[in-house]
């Protein structure tokens, strides 16, 4: 039987791993990254599923692996060989290709209705959304009504987008809501060319949430500006929507963010090096 394949629409948490490598170490660094991923998906198949990516548009050389796990149980031990403490890092002098200090890593959680409050300000029959088997949250695939074959994911994305906002404490459940609404949208305007999925940061900011973007390829991003460029009437009634109620002060979605939170990282791939 063949194992499952981990990815971003069927895992019950991801946790993104940057890190910048030393210029002088560019094409190494990227040679070890990309087997050392194989060793793990070889020795951990089944249990979760790494990919290497490279940051496109922003610092160069510097690195995203995304860890794709049914929980967070594990994470320590599938962590702990992504360091190279065995496998084809173990003997490469690993730790010294990447600039000190620069390792970063976030876990991601599907959101999923009635999770932090979004209970308050849920549309009205809206169903709380259920957990797979053996997944602990509902995977994000289960926050579109797009079948899994007409979304893109992290294994198929040409390019994708990770989005971060902070919302104000105040319109928490508000910003949840505006954020899964816009994502269904895209889901449901550009199947098989654009999928997007919003996710919860475990240990981070309270209420910080990441949006990820997942493209077919760099020119899918051509799409999204047009679909927003030429909103059609439900699309221009989210942006528009009196989503704060008047007791809270009222407003649209440009009320529910911390001003300045909102950011964009855009990365690839990494390509196999021959």
């Amino acid at each position: 039987m063949t194992a499952l394949t981990f990815h971003s629409t069927n895992s019950g948490v991801i946790v993104e791993r940057t890190a910048q490598l030393k210029q002088e170490y560019r094409t190494e660094g990227r040679r070890i990254a990309l087997e050392q991923a194989a060793h793990l998906n070889e020795r951990f198949a089944g249990r979760t599923t790494v990919t290497v990516h490279e940051e496109a548009f922003g610092s160069r050389d510097r690195l995203h692996w995304l860890i794709h796990l049914p929980q967070l149980s594990g994470h320590r031990e599938i962590v702990r060989l992504l360091d190279g403490d065995e496998g084809p890092a173990a003997d490469a002098g690993w730790h010294g290709m990447f600039v000190d200090g620069s390792f970063t890593e976030t876990a991601l959680i599907p959101q999923h209705w009635g999770m932090y409050g979004t209970d308050e300000a849920l549309p009205e029959g809206t169903a709380i959304d259920a957990a797979a088997p053996d997944l602990r949250v509902p995977p994000a695939q289960r926050q579109t009504s797009v079948s899994p074959d007409k979304t893109v994911n992290s294994a198929t994305a040409g390019m994708m987008i990770h989005r971060v906002a902070q919302p104000k404490y105040a319109f928490r459940a508000e910003a949840r809501l505006f954020a899964r609404r816009i994502t269904e949208s895209i889901n449901t305007r550009l199947p098989g060319i654009a999928s997007s999925f919003l996710y919860e940061e475990a240990f981070g900011p309270a209420d910080r949430v990441h949006w990820l973007i997942h493209m077919k390829n760099e020119d899918s991003y051509y799409d999204l500006i047009d679909m927003h460029m030429r909103m059609d009437e439900e699309t221009r009634a989210i942006y528009l929507d009196e989503i704060i109620a008047p007791e809270k002060g009222g407003g649209t979605w440009n009320r529910l963010f911390v001003e300045g939170s909102m950011g964009d990282t855009a990365f690839a791939p990494l390509p196999q090096l021959r």
